[in-house]
């Protein structure tokens, strides 16, 4: 028979990761609420017939946002056989809350004490045996992140699903309550099983909207009333009370903390990277440093020998001389050599500067760092109509911008969970940077400041969006108070900054040798092929092929921006189906791979005499600007339908993604030209009046909002 144990904790408990140790699994791992947005399943390696769930990391079974809904859902509806309720042992008392709601479930706990390592570390006591003994379940020291405990854990947890019988002691509430909820239990309909009855009853008493739904027709309005009126307290107030009552009585004599008045090393350190006037300039230090390091030196040190030993000398080379030794056709030569290899080595050049750069993400998302910085981004992004919580579906987004769309579940108002969808592609997610390193390479000769200018950018277009559509009806109202825990900073472990870096490489691959080698043939044939005095026939000058002439049609457009060659449209056309493959279109039609790409890499732009004919510095900047900011690719345009759950909205954030795109690639464009001599021009008057809108829609007047600050929680 097969069994499901349930994962139930708070968010940071290290319920992700050891979902991964027990199941084998690579699920995202995060240091902030909402990674976990949808509950996760996997075997349990040892037991093949064993399911384990992972669910949203939650502080109560309270409804009040989408993790807390799904959790509670699953638990009332599917009911696992068991439920593994991992606590932080250095956040006990806190914890021990949601685990007063889940012992009443009527369904079998066991609990599962994390970070014991980090408690003995701080001299910090817990009297295991006490306290399973008050609260009626079996309690293990484990340490998720260091293996420590997992066997004995999933063995009890194992026969405790197969028996289906819990030993745990419920709360007992002061008389009065204790009498109302015995009534209420008795006006609950037949259909609810009697383990659910009691928990039913407690939420009926806490009058939470979903369950009195549930079962409209109950009435117990004069029931909890009568209660407030004896405790002169509202009924939510005095269960929350009473359940913090229970547990300080559960944790005297089972827990002692060492007193000490000294700082941590974590609270030394948050007074540096989080005071108010350091973090900003901190922050921008850290990512400047991280893009330097993974595109302008390491990673490019590894993309040069990628591009010209490993695609040029090794590849590109030696089967272009074989096949024509053996008489290929040479269109079939150039298909494979240009088409293929060009198209997605051009791309898969660049996944040694993707894995340094996610390799280094992963270190600061790892040690606590990250978190920090949705904290301080909640103190910049509520100036501007956002909170907090905003920046995390931004900060998932650098590995990929579905995750980041599908992220934005956990912000609980519609308004800014719509705009945050529309803004969180901005950032440059894994998929652009080759457009990032391409640029910054071949145009401006690796210039250490192009790839940390790409990341600020997309904030400063999220900012910018942030003020201008919170201007708007559709937008208007305060942002949601910002509640975060701030997890210790601790060493992150090799194993999982490994697997995150290897998870978003994977997928970097995974795509080149998938939808980027189908779209690079599908480009090389187009741009091989065209009418040639009425016939269709392979030609030798691409701008005589199908894709020049459907290039061409479109390129007017772009003509103001600075980047109005066919081919460059076509790029940028083709990125809408994945953002690599403006590199692999640039691969095809240019031929940049081998010895040509190494002139690229070395800033010798000029001397591709193809590609420097379409682009200067301020037209590739422009492009960059473009490419970063309009619409995603098919795949995250697909997260935002979903997350939308809206035709209309979809397509008014993709209209504005572009309209956005064009409107900053437009004033970069027309205004460098006009500073650089090149003469007031119509696009200089239509970049005058751009900016006189961006400025009217940025200043102009707006109901006054209640500003609340973001509060940190500490470990």
């Amino acid at each position: 028979m097969s069994l499901k144990i349930a994962l139930a904790g708070n968010p940071n408990s290290g319920k992700t990761t050891l979902f991964n140790v027990l199941t084998g699994s690579n699920q995202t791992v995060g240091n902030w609420p909402g990674v976990t947005v949808e509950k996760k399943e996997g075997k349990l390696k040892s037991h093949k017939d064993v399911t384990i769930v992972d669910l949203p990391g939650i502080y109560s079974l309270s409804p009040y946002t989408l993790e807390e809904v799904v959790s509670r859902n699953y638990l009332i509806g599917e009911k696992p056989d068991a439920i593994i309720n991992i606590i932080d042992g250095s956040n006990l008392e806190r914890n021990l809350y949601l685990t007063t709601q889940l012992i009443e479930l009527g369904i079998p706990v066991v609990i599962a004490i994390n970070m014991m390592d980090v408690v003995k570390k701080c001299g910090d006591e817990i009297n295991i045996a006490k306290l399973s003994q008050k609260l009626g379940c079996e309690i293990f020291e484990i340490s998720a992140i260091k293996k420590m405990g997992i066997t004995e854990l999933v063995d009890r947890a194992v026969r405790t699903a197969q028996s289906a019988e819990s030993s745990a002691t419920w709360l007992v509430f002061d008389p009065k309550v204790e009498e109302a909820l015995e009534t209420i239990v008795g006006k609950l309909p037949a259909d609810i099983p009697e383990t659910q009855k009691r928990w039913y009853a407690i939420k009926m008493f806490e009058r939470d909207v979903k369950v009195l739904e549930q079962v409209n027709g109950v009435d117990v309005e004069e029931i909890i009333l009568s209660v407030e009126n004896a405790h002169d307290d509202d009924s939510e107030s005095i269960i929350t009370s009473q359940r913090y009552d229970f547990i300080t009585s559960v944790i005297k004599g089972s827990y002692s903390k060492k007193s000490t008045s000294k700082l941590t090393t974590s609270d030394r350190i948050d007074r540096v990277v989080t005071n108010r006037w350091l973090a900003l300039p901190i922050f921008a230090a850290i990512m400047t440093f991280v893009y330097y390091i993974s595109i302008t030196t390491v990673g490019d040190i590894l993309t040069s020998f990628t591009n010209d030993t490993l695609f040029g000398a090794w590849i590109s080379e030696p089967l272009a001389a074989w096949m024509e030794s053996i008489g290929t056709a040479g269109w079939l030569t150039g298909l494979v050599v240009d088409g293929i290899v060009g198209g997605v080595g051009a791309v898969l050049g660049f996944v040694p500067q993707m894995l340094v750069l996610f390799f280094l993400l992963a270190i600061l998302e790892e040690c606590g760092y990250m978190a920090r910085i949705a904290f301080i981004m909640d103190r910049v992004f509520r100036r501007f109509g956002l909170s907090g919580k905003s920046f995390i579906p931004m900060l998932i987004g650098t590995g990929c911008g579905v995750p980041g769309v599908m992220a934005t579940r956990t912000i609980e108002s519609d308004r800014d969970r719509r705009m945050t969808v529309m803004t969180t592609t901005f950032m440059p997610c894994g998929a652009k940077m080759p457009i990032v390193a391409l640029i910054a390479g071949a145009v401006f000769g690796g210039l250490w400041w192009v790839a940390p200018s790409a990341y600020f950018i997309g904030v400063a277009a999220i900012v910018l969006s942030g003020i201008i559509l919170k201007k708007t009806s559709r937008f208007a109202g305060d942002p949601a108070p910002f509640v975060m825990e701030l997890p210790a900073y601790h060493l992150p472990t090799g194993e999982s900054v490994f697997r995150s870096t290897w998870e978003r490489g994977y997928s970097f691959i995974k795509k080149a040798g998938t939808i980027i080698l189908l779209a690079s043939i599908f480009v090389w044939f187009l741009s091989s092929f065209g009418i040639v005095e009425g016939s269709f026939q392979m030609v030798d000058d691409m701008d005589a092929s199908v894709l020049a002439v459907i290039g061409g049609i479109l390129a007017p457009l772009f003509a103001p921006l600075g980047f109005g060659s066919w081919q460059n449209t076509v790029a940028t056309l083709m990125g809408l189906i994945a953002k690599e493959e403006v590199v692999g279109v640039f691969g095809v039609l240019y031929g940049v791979s081998g010895d040509a790409l190494a002139l690229v890499e070395e800033g010798a732009f000029g001397s591709l005499g193809a590609i420097g004919a379409h682009f200067t510095p301020l037209t590739a900047y422009s492009f960059l600007v473009f490419n970063l900011l309009c619409a995603p690719c098919f795949a995250a345009i697909g997260a935002i339908k979903g997350e939308m759950n809206d035709q209309k909205w979809t397509w008014f954030a993709i209209g504005y993604q572009c309209l956005f795109a064009y409107a900053m690639a437009l004033l970069v464009f027309q205004f460098g030209s006009f500073f650089t001599g090149g003469g007031f021009t119509g696009g200089t008057a239509a970049a005058i009046l751009v900016l006189a809108v961006l400025l009217y829609m940025l200043f102009r007047p707006s109901k006054p909002r209640l500003k609340i600050q973001g509060i940190p929680v500490k470990n």
